[in-house]
This record gives C-alpha cells, sequence and structure tokens, in this order.
C-alpha cells in the first residue's frame, strides 16, 4: 500500500510561515535540496490545495532559469512530471499534469493508497487539516528549523490529537533536524 506523507519545513515552534505569510526563513540550502529532490522522486502524485499549488506553480518553468543552480533545476524537472492533485473551489484551471478537484473524496484518496506505486505526498496545512481530519496520512516529516517565530501559520490544525511514532531523525546543515513519524494505531 502506498503511503500519504505530509512533509513541511517547520519553525522550531511549529509554525510553517510566519503571521505575515513568509517564509522566507526557510531556505533549504543545497544539502536539503538534494534531500527534496530524492523525495520528489519517490512520490507519484502531489495533493494541494490552491495557495500551495499558486506557490509551487514557480516550478513549472524553473528548469528554463539560467540562474538556478543544478540541483534546483532537477527538482523543477522532478516536479514538473509529477502528478498533482488540487482540491479548490475558486480556480478554475491548473498548469502542467495536474488535475483539479473541487473537494476531498476520502474514499478516492484511499482508493489512490490501495494501488501500487510510489507514495504520495500533501503539501499545505489546510489540506493537510483535512487529510488529518479523515486519517489519510501516513506519515509526517517535520523539518524543523531553529528559528522561534511566535506567531503565524501552524502545521497542525488547532485541536489536532495525533499519537505519533518516531521512525528516524536527520540532521542538515543550518541546523535543520528532520523528525519523521507514522501515526500509532
Amino acid at each position: 500500500m502506498r503511503k500519504i506523507i505530509y512533509a513541511q519545513l517547520v519553525s522550531a515552534d511549529g509554525y510553517i510561515e510566519d503571521d505575515e505569510g513568509k517564509i522566507d526563513w526557510t531556505e533549504p540550502g543545497e544539502t536539503l535540496h538534494r534531500h527534496f529532490n530524492e523525495l520528489e522522486k519517490s512520490i507519484a502524485i502531489n495533493f494541494y490545495g490552491r495557495r500551495m499549488s499558486e506557490t509551487m506553480d514557480y516550478w513549472l518553468t524553473a528548469d528554463q532559469n539560467p540562474d538556478l543552480k543544478d540541483y534546483e533545476r532537477e527538482y523543477a524537472r522532478l516536479w514538473q512530471n509529477t502528478q498533482r492533485m488540487v482540491f479548490s473551489k475558486t480556480l478554475d484551471k491548473v498548469e502542467g499534469k495536474a488535475r483539479l478537484l473541487r473537494e476531498v473524496d476520502p474514499e478516492e484518496i484511499t482508493k489512490l493508497k490501495s494501488k501500487p506505486g510510489k507514495n504520495m505526498a500533501v503539501g499545505g496545512a489546510n489540506l493537510a487539516s483535512t487529510f488529518i481530519k479523515y486519517g489519510l496520512i501516513d506519515e509526517f516529516r517535520l523539518y524543523i528549523h531553529p528559528i522561534v517565530l511566535g506567531k503565524g501559520k501552524p502545521m497542525f490544525p488547532e485541536n489536532a490529537n495525533i499519537n505519533l511514532e518516531l521512525l528516524k531523525t536527520q540532521t542538515f546543515p543550518r541546523g535543520v533536524v528532520l523528525l519523521q513519524y507514522q501515526p500509532k494505531h
């Protein structure tokens, strides 16, 4: 069975963006970026909400930017070749290898999980909160950055109650630590 992975760059106090919606404190650097390239190679479908889809659309043409580093262009090509399912009630269309859906159907997602193939990933806190509500996430990857924001958008929804089992830890340059968990059943 395929897994759905929720991976986020997160502050030490649990926020994925500051109170102004900025994520400039999450600059991954080469080592972490290459790690994400390897993760993207293992993903068949990325699930996004509208905001995450609009943010990630940068990668639709990023491989054509001569100023990018080789590993950034590699990520762009990997991302462009990965199927995306975008959940939005307001978008009229999506670009690239994307399919537009209006709402999360837990039965459809569960059927996708039961098929053979590469894993899937959910991006963005709002959509992830819906996936959490339906018990669809199989793995949580928190890439904790050494910064305390004090407020902002939290990685997990308010009142989330998920017991986790630690699978792995890994350190990266710039003080970033990966904590990889699965839900305890």
